[in-house]
């Protein structure tokens, strides 16, 4: 694959990722017609965008998965027997006229029906809870097992978790240093260095703004293979420190500063490849 001066990635795999966000709709203007161009003069990424597309239209025709009634029953029956169950008084004896209201609620729950859910969209509140139970409990463990105390810290790995769940994990995409610094630059009036590391096997995918603390901070985001590391950078004035480790609940994170920044990198990737990347990005950025 010959170079080119578009702010693409250069490399195959980071391409079929691009023609994925672009057949999503989720490249803006400018990126997306760079990638129309490169598919253009590649008939290789052509004949991936064909059948990325192609299959895009056939899984966009198949049926939508039906949710029996029986299913909504049992859902139904388990909570209204949990409300039996959560009731402090439902042990203790009642006076005739409180039994009376205790039949009337509880023949209301056998005439309720699972359609009475009507519009209301239950399987997207599931989803909901999962994935906020998920960043909720991440965020516990790492408290419990580090011991942490600098909120900071667990705010970085929150939003490193929501990135990966997220449609896509930068607001910019871009592999060329010179369209993401600038764009951070234009929104928050500051930007980290951002280190060309493709050759050493870190390839930038692009930059976001985390909001930590109700403040606005610039995130690099760089790939290793098929894993995402995510940067975090935020501006201080104080003497440089060594990488400490605060690993918990299946990531790597590792915090250090230069004196200018404090930076906080964490990925799901092996700790030692962690400190790969950081040695490389720290060396890659020191002064001459």
């Amino acid at each position: 694959m010959k170079s080119h001066d578009d702010g693409l990635p250069e490399d195959k795999a980071g391409m079929i990722l691009m023609i994925h966000a672009l057949v999503d709709g989720e490249l803006d203007a400018a990126a997306a017609l760079s990638m129309e161009r490169r598919i253009a003069g590649d008939a290789e990424l052509a004949a991936e965008y064909t059948r990325i597309t192609a299959l895009q239209g056939v899984t966009a025709k198949l049926a939508k998965p039906e949710v029996s009634d029986a299913f909504m029953q049992r859902i139904a029956a388990i909570g209204a027997a949990d409300t039996e169950q959560a009731s402090p008084a439902s042990a203790q004896p009642f006076p005739r006229a409180t039994q009376q209201s205790q039949a009337r609620a509880r023949r209301a729950r056998t005439a309720w029906s699972p359609r009475s859910f009507g519009t209301f969209d239950w399987r997207a509140m599931a989803a909901s809870i999962v994935v906020s139970a998920v960043l909720a409990s991440g965020a516990t463990q790492w408290i419990m097992l580090r011991g942490v105390s600098d909120g900071f810290d667990v705010a970085v790995a929150s939003g490193h978790r929501r990135s990966l769940l997220a449609t896509t994990p930068v607001d910019v995409v871009s592999s060329d240093r010179h369209t993401v610094k600038p764009w951070l630059d234009a929104r928050l009036g500051l930007s980290p260095p951002a280190p060309d590391l493709a050759k050493e096997g870190f390839v930038l995918v692009g930059g976001r703004v985390e909001v930590i603390a109700d403040r606005p901070v610039p995130a690099l985001v760089y790939r290793h293979n098929e894993h995402l590391i995510t940067l975090v950078a935020r501006p201080q004035s104080s003497d440089a420190t060594e990488p400490v480790d605060l690993s918990a609940g299946g990531f790597s994170l590792v915090k250090w500063s230069d004196g200018a920044f404090a930076y906080w990198a964490i990925s799901d990737i092996e700790r030692p490849e962690l400190d790969n990347f950081v040695a490389r990005f720290r060396s890659a950025v020191a002064p001459n």
